[in-house]
């Protein structure tokens, strides 16, 4: 039976932790107490720290006795990351504590594959998470007192999550012989057509999950991807490597295209929407680029045009990347416009700034057995593209 991992540091939080234990076990699951504290003493958990530090790749020394609680915390984290990843008994993980403990279990957490069970206690649950959270399913409690002795609240609180997660793991949600194979599409306004072209294409025959490009949407893609939930990717729209590169809000991570890097998975991808770099309303938008072309989308949002030299970087970047991969690849680009607004007419047409980001690709793109560079003579939205885009797809997929 898969376990819940109850994760804390117990050199300031142990009468909570075995507390949480406690109730995990009488509400029917089965419990592990793991000590993350940096100071390594003794305590009453299953797996002393100095146990789950030996997984950090420089020892036990790298992560227990450091003066600098910055730089312990980090390596305990690390250490945390890799000691789950060898376990094969996770049903759930359930962490207690302040904002130290919350780094160093949820960076473990989101380590974890989608699905997995996670619960997270923490004095900070009620402010931004995203950096705790991230792409992954983590979800955080907020402690309402501190996770510093056990009273009449910290009791209630503490009891409610270990039934959640309790709950979680002993009543996994299976999959269905209904269910089809998943595939993971990237989309963004100007590339609404193509994907929903492409949506009805293939529905019959998996089951679409549509990502809305905005920095977060991509990450969790790939999130799905490593975590073996999708059978292929139709990434066509690929507009936050201008927004990482240039900087505007919906970046990115260095690690784009990592989990299919990795991975090996099935891909098609594309240059949907890379024509610009996103902000927020208008006067949001840094003065350094006040004569650009921009573009109010709405209220909230400011698109501005990519340059031939930003578009240049943007090809090169992607294409570093697509040489990677080693499994199944397509790479289609649009000769007639990356977005509804790269069209002729429309604000955002600019065919040498295109031209730059093609050419970058073509003379970047390493030949390989496994891949192809497919040019199609259609904006990305057009019915032309969007049927060769499929067919790619399932010429790869089988």
């Amino acid at each position: 039976m898969a376990k819940v991992y109850v994760i804390g540091t117990c050199d300031t939080k142990e009468a909570e932790l075995v507390y949480a234990k406690a109730m995990v076990e009488k509400a029917g699951a089965r419990a592990v107490l793991v000590d993350v504290g940096t100071r390594g003493g003794p305590s009453a958990a299953d797996v002393p720290a100095r146990a789950v530090a030996r997984h950090h790749p420089g020892g036990v020394k790298a992560v227990l006795g450091h003066d600098d609680r910055g730089l312990a915390v980090g390596a305990m984290a690390d250490a945390l990351t890799a000691f789950l990843a060898k376990r094969r008994d996770v049903g759930a993980v359930l962490g207690l504590g302040g904002s130290g403990n919350t780094a160093i279990v949820t960076q473990a957490m989101r380590a974890l594959p989608i699905g997995v069970p996670k619960l997270m206690v923490s004095t900070v649950a009620s402010g931004n998470v995203a950096a705790y959270v991230g792409p992954s399913d983590i979800q955080m409690m907020y402690s309402v007192v501190d996770v510093a002795g056990l009273n009449a609240i910290s009791r209630q609180i503490i009891g409610n999550a270990a039934h959640a997660v309790a709950g979680m793991a002993m009543n996994r949600v299976r999959a269905s012989r209904q269910d089809k194979p998943g595939v993971g599409l990237t989309m963004f306004g100007v590339t609404t057509a193509c994907v929903t072209q492409v949506r009805a294409a293939i529905a019959a025959d998996f089951e679409p999950y549509v990502f809305h490009a905005t920095g977060t949407g991509g990450q969790s893609m790939e999130k799905l991807a490593e975590s073996g939930l999708l059978a292929g990717v139709l990434d066509l729209t690929t507009t936050e490597v201008p927004d990482f590169l240039v900087g505007g809000v919906f970046p990115c991570t260095e690690d784009r295209f990592g989990a299919i890097i990795r991975g090996a998975i099935p891909y098609v991808g594309s240059v949907g929407a890379v024509d610009m770099v996103n902000f927020g309303a208008r006067d949001t938008v840094p003065p350094r680029f006040a004569d650009r072309n921009l573009y109010v989308h709405n209220a909230q949002v400011t698109l501005m045009r990519t340059t031939a030299e930003e578009n240049r970087a943007v090809g090169a970047w992607i294409v570093e990347r697509l040489n990677r991969m080693t499994g199944p690849v397509r790479f289609l680009l649009p000769l007639g416009g990356v977005s509804a607004i790269d069209a002729p007419g429309m604000p955002f047409h600019d065919p040498a700034s295109d031209q730059a980001l093609f050419e970058a690709i073509r003379s970047g793109w390493k030949k390989a057995r496994n891949r192809k560079l497919i040019e199609v003579a259609a904006n990305i939205n057009d019915p032309k593209f969007t049927a060769e885009a499929v067919a790619q797809f399932r010429s790869i997929i089988g």
